[in-house]
């Protein structure tokens, strides 16, 4: 260790309280931030998870085009040959395939406009929590025919339980008319509203009949194995797919494209987030300077006596740096092995929030929320801690080159 270090780490000392003070500030500002970091990263993933397991998938095949227009004519045609792709593909966890359609829905008292879906009840399961959403009734079976699940708020609004008949009219795949009746087998409640005021869920066989769809489906929903795996898997199944359709009428999308507003508000919550991390690091930051303002001050005839006897300015000035970097790195240190320690015990046992475990519930979550540490959330906080407070500390230290050594040791 130089002469330089030596004498940094005493001077570093040499208040102990005051630097234990700092340290702390340091410390308990990247824990705190290491902790609603991979807080924040859990609860995306959660919320993500839950999102896409009522509806869409990790990511789905449709027709180009059937995305933005929900034409029923803009189909897969070949469905079979997509499940072979999938099938071969590395990193999917389950697929299903749907179709759906415009119609209206009719009980013996009202009318509403809804969104009739054809689904595959047993691949339905591996690819959604539809099953584990029933709130009244049962869910679906592989030999129901005339059957249909509905949302809770479909249910109020055309007056109907479990047992009751609905009628379906709407248009086929080929511009004629399809009608049919359905009894109301079971009654979902995902808690996202517009999905249980809108969606009708029937068999996909007798879907494909009523609607004139022949073998063809409008969605192959997928999902992966994990959330972070997804964008890599996409491109898998571009590749693929595009291998199978020359003529680029399959587009792959994934949850982003397929709901872009969960996206645009995780971005959302992310940068409102960041700001109010950064008033807290800028809080540390203010600390530090002060901390060495005020060092600065208390030493000024130290220093007067050390030029006086040939020491340059720029060393002081390295000194003090190499002081500011000391207590940096351990208040950083030890903020994220604190940090890291009280994410990983939450990360196992969870965090109950209080009030909203009912809401939670409707979404498909449990009334637990889960950090999950990673090495940017862990990271992204303490790397920014350590180089504002170091920045803030030039300032101080840099006082030292405007020092004169008569007026430095005639300081008071």
């Amino acid at each position: 260790m130089s002469i330089d270090c030596k004498m940094a780490w005493r001077n570093v000392w040499r208040n102990s309280r005051r630097t234990g003070l700092t340290l702390a500030a340091i410390a308990f500002a990247c824990m705190l931030l290491v902790f609603m970091l991979s807080f924040q990263f859990g609860s995306y993933d959660t919320m993500i998870n839950a999102a896409v397991k009522i509806h869409t998938g990790h990511m789905q095949i449709q027709a180009r085009g059937y995305h933005d227009k929900k034409d029923v004519r803009l189909v897969v045609s070949e469905p079979g040959r997509v499940a072979d792709v999938l099938e071969r593909t590395g990193g999917v966890a389950a697929y299903a395939f749907r179709a759906s359609a415009f119609s209206l829905v009719s009980s013996r008292d009202r009318t509403w406009g809804c969104v009739v879906m054809g689904i595959e009840p047993s691949r339905e399961a591996g690819v959604t929590r539809m099953k584990r959403l029933i709130r009244r009734g049962s869910y679906l079976s592989e030999e129901d025919r005339n059957t249909a699940l509905i949302g809770e708020l479909l249910a109020r609004n055309l007056r109907v339980a479990p047992g009751d008949e609905l009628t379906l009219l709407g248009q086929g795949r080929d511009g004629s008319i399809a009608a049919t009746v359905v009894v109301v087998k079971g009654i979902y409640r995902t808690g996202q509203d517009l999905f249980d005021r809108k969606a009708v869920q029937m068999p996909l066989a007798h879907f494909q009949e009523v609607y004139a769809m022949g073998t063809a489906v409008h969605e192959v929903v997928a999902v992966g194995h994990s959330l972070n795996a997804v964008s890599t898997l996409k491109e898998t199944l571009r590749s693929a797919i595009a291998g199978m359709d020359p003529d680029r009428c399959l587009a792959v999308l994934d949850w982003k494209e397929l709901m872009p507003g969960l996206s645009q508000g995780i971005a959302m919550d992310l940068v409102s987030g960041l700001i109010m991390y950064l008033l807290l690091i800028m809080v540390v930051a203010f600390s530090i300077l002060n901390t060495f303002l005020m060092a600065i001050l208390e030493r000024t005839r130290e220093f007067g006596v050390l030029m006086a006897v040939g020491a340059s300015r720029g060393r002081l000035v390295k000194l003090l740096l190499i002081e500011s970097t000391i207590i940096t790195i351990i208040g950083v240190v030890s903020g994220i092995i604190g940090g890291s320690l009280v994410t990983l015990y939450f990360q196992t046992h969870g965090i109950d929030i209080a009030g909203a475990s009912e809401i939670l519930k409707h979404y498909g979550i449990s009334g637990l929320l889960y950090p999950r540490l990673s090495l940017l959330s862990a990271s992204i906080g303490p790397g920014a801690v350590l180089a504002i407070t170091f920045l803030a500390a030039l300032y101080p230290a840099l006082k030292v080159r405007r020092l004169k050594p008569v007026e430095a040791l005639t300081h008071a």
